[in-house]
């Protein structure tokens, strides 16, 4: 086989669909802007990239005219499109996929909920009368991109079934973080633009019903949406995952699916665009000013150990117990040191925890610590995953070798 067969071979376009669609392809370039966004942030790039990130555009349309920074373009109008995605995977899921069984549905739900509760009261008692209660939200999420990136760095220690489960803990905290940011960061709800937001949703509704595949009509109301929402009290993101929705899973005459087109077609853009600006845009960390009392700081420890502890504490011991309890079962190929594994990943927080932060803490005044606890967190997540799953089931099998004892499945 000649070079230029293998150059043609690795260059074509089935080679980089498969790339694309690698959730690793695009964590590794979350990380790549992460790194760049702290080295910026550091170096004399600093000024010039905090000065493009505070220019100011107009965008609109007749009297709706909008002159913001671009940092609010990324955070209220690029990142709509990201929960756009995120919507559409639920809504896959819900209708086709495991979420559509109950039965396979309460484990990750009640795992998830466990990972949300614990990392909140952990940074709850950490910040405890202080004014940065309403911060509690930030270490509850968890970054899919990322924790799939670290699951595929370590290989085939981890089995295909550790991985679906985190998938499906990752969906329901993306699902709680929806309902956390609608129901307790909006800002004063006004009910009359609310009234044409219900409107639009009825517009949706009738557009879902009638089956049109055209996404067109969808994004004008969506366009509605987020400009009632803008203006209503309620965070512009949540016009995203209501446009999602409302999107056709399958066409009942044809049997197509309009909603895994327009997935195919958002994909590349959320994952290579508009996610990786967002992390460039948002973990600028200046490292000259962390000092120890950065380090020390309640803010910062809350959300460190909210993401490293309260996420394995709170998903592990959840599923143990079901596990304990005959709820829960799973493949012998399973242990439950895999399940730790996946719980320890689930820390990763980053995309989700610094946009909650900065709609909770809004403001530069308290984003160095935030950005500090959710990099720290993330990372000590991701390192420490990485070791469970690359060397634990070595030394597990050592331990049960001493002792003679056998590696049981998780039940």
């Amino acid at each position: 086989m000649t070079s230029e067969t293998v150059k043609t071979k690795v260059f074509s376009r089935q080679w980089f669909e498969k790339i694309i669609n690698n959730e690793a392809t695009s964590g590794l370039i979350m990380i790549f802007a992460m790194i760049a966004a702290i080295v910026c942030a550091n170096t004399a790039a600093r000024y010039p990239v905090e000065h493009f990130l505070e220019t100011q555009v107009t965008l609109g349309v007749g009297t709706a005219m909008f002159t913001k920074s671009i940092e609010w373009w990324v955070n209220d109008v690029l990142m709509v499109f990201f929960f756009l995605q995120v919507g559409l995977e639920l809504k896959r899921e819900m209708t086709e996929g495991f979420l559509s069984d109950i039965r396979q549905v309460l484990v990750p739900c009640l795992a998830a909920l466990g990972g949300i509760c614990c990392p909140a009261i952990i940074y709850a008692i950490a910040n405890r009368g202080s004014p940065y209660m309403n911060g509690w939200a930030i270490p509850t999420a968890t970054d899919i991109a990322f924790a799939i990136c670290v699951l595929m760095l370590v290989g085939r220690q981890v089995p295909q079934a550790a991985k679906i489960f985190l998938l499906a803990i990752a969906i329901f905290d993306d699902l709680g973080a929806i309902i956390i940011i609608a129901l307790f960061y909006n800002q004063g709800v006004y009910l009359s633009l609310l009234g044409f937001a219900c409107i639009a949703c009825f517009v949706l509704y009738l557009l879902n019903k009638m089956q049109v595949t055209n996404f067109l009509p969808y994004l004008i109301m969506g366009v509605v949406l987020w400009y009632c929402f803008l203006n209503g009290g309620i965070h512009t993101t949540i016009a995203g995952v209501v446009v999602a929705m409302a999107y056709p899973m399958r066409v009942k005459s044809t049997g197509e699916s309009p909603l895994n087109r327009l997935m195919k077609v958002l994909k590349p853009w959320v994952d290579f665009l508009i996610l990786p600006v967002f992390a460039f845009a948002s973990a600028g960390l200046y490292l000259g000013g962390v000092t120890l009392t950065t380090f020390t700081h309640t803010l910062t420890i809350g959300i460190i150990l909210g993401l490293f502890l309260g996420k394995q504490v709170g998903i592990f011991f959840t599923t143990w117990a079901l596990i304990k309890m005959k709820i829960a079962s799973f493949p012998k190929t399973v242990t439950l040191l895999d399940l730790y594994g996946v719980a320890v990943v689930a820390g990763i927080g980053f995309t989700m925890a610094l946009f909650v932060g900065k709609l909770a803490l809004p403001g530069e005044a308290m984003q160095q610590e935030i950005r500090l606890g959710v990099i720290c967190g993330s990372v000590l997540s991701a390192l420490f995953g990485a070791v469970v799953f690359r060397y634990g089931r070595q030394l597990q099998k050592l331990y049960f070798k001493l002792t003679k004892k056998t590696v049981s499945p998780a039940e």
